[in-house]
């Protein structure tokens, strides 16, 4: 497995807009423009400082002023190609009032964050969906069950909708992993390592048993990939031969078993 490069924390992020009726008034790359003229006193160098053209920057700056009651940029007398632009009083005040409630928005935010269970799960998630990864099945889950042998141990998966993976793992792996009970986990299962059945009452020494729905097989030049629709919007991969698949009568939404050793699932953790 190879594993992606650390992700920063999740965070609800926006960005505050003032509007007059319908019409977006203040925010986004307005604001940027207004703060590029303050700082360059120049609507030619503020535009490209926004990556805005000349036309689209004074396109925006009348647009404000319309909009506002008071215009918020004025042109200084004599100022040519673009220069001697200039935020009147009123329109640094109103930057400045938009600053602060983009500063307390922000704020809002974070606490709404905080404030939403299972926020912290949304996280776990993403960094889940971004990990790099040969393995074609990733389920996630919370670790219900831990158990130690005298060689190796087990861990149990609740994957949702009554499913579970059972994983084999050494002594080191699960103390190093600090795999505990209710803790959150990803089984990591390559598509090889799938075995599919017609029959959900086959009796082999694979303990885990995922039933589904087969919703693709793609035959190839050997092997025939087969996708397994599983409860909960869920889908299993599984690579056979050709042979193997005609041998089964597979077909597209015939009911299926997923069969998969306990030794050929991966553990990882967030």
């Amino acid at each position: 497995m190879n594993p992606s490069a650390p992700l920063d924390p999740l965070r609800i992020d926006g960005r505050l807009w003032f509007n007059r009726g319908e019409k977006g008034y203040l925010g986004g790359k307005r604001i940027e423009l207004l703060e590029q003229i303050e700082a360059t006193g120049s609507i030619s160098q503020a535009a490209k400082a926004a990556n805005l053209s000349y036309k689209a920057a004074w396109d925006a700056v009348d647009a404000m002023n319309n909009l506002s009651e008071r215009p918020l940029v004025k042109r200084a007398a004599g100022g040519a190609g673009g220069g001697g632009t200039q935020l009147t009083d009123f329109g640094r005040e109103m930057l400045h009032v938009w600053r602060r409630m983009q500063h307390e928005y922000e704020r809002f935010l974070a606490q709404v964050s905080q404030g939403i269970e299972g926020f912290d799960d949304i996280d776990k998630l993403l960094k889940a969906i971004a990990m790099k990864t040969s393995a074609r099945n990733q389920f996630r889950g919370r670790i219900t069950r831990v158990e130690k042998g005298a060689v190796n141990g087990s861990l149990q998966l609740d994957i949702g909708d009554g499913q579970t993976i059972t994983a084999t793992l050494t002594h080191d792996s699960i103390d190093e992993l600090q795999l505990a009970v209710g803790k959150t986990a990803i089984a990591l299962i390559k598509a090889s390592f799938v075995l599919l059945t017609p029959d959900p009452d086959t009796r082999i020494s694979a303990r885990n048993r995922l039933t589904g729905t087969i919703s693709a097989l793609v035959p190839g030049a050997v092997n025939c990939d087969v996708k397994l629709s599983l409860p909960g919007n869920r889908t299993l991969g599984a690579v056979i031969t050709n042979e193997s698949a005609e041998a089964l009568g597979l077909a597209v939404g015939q009911p299926c078993t997923a069969l998969i050793k306990a030794s050929h699932v991966i553990i990882a953790v967030d």
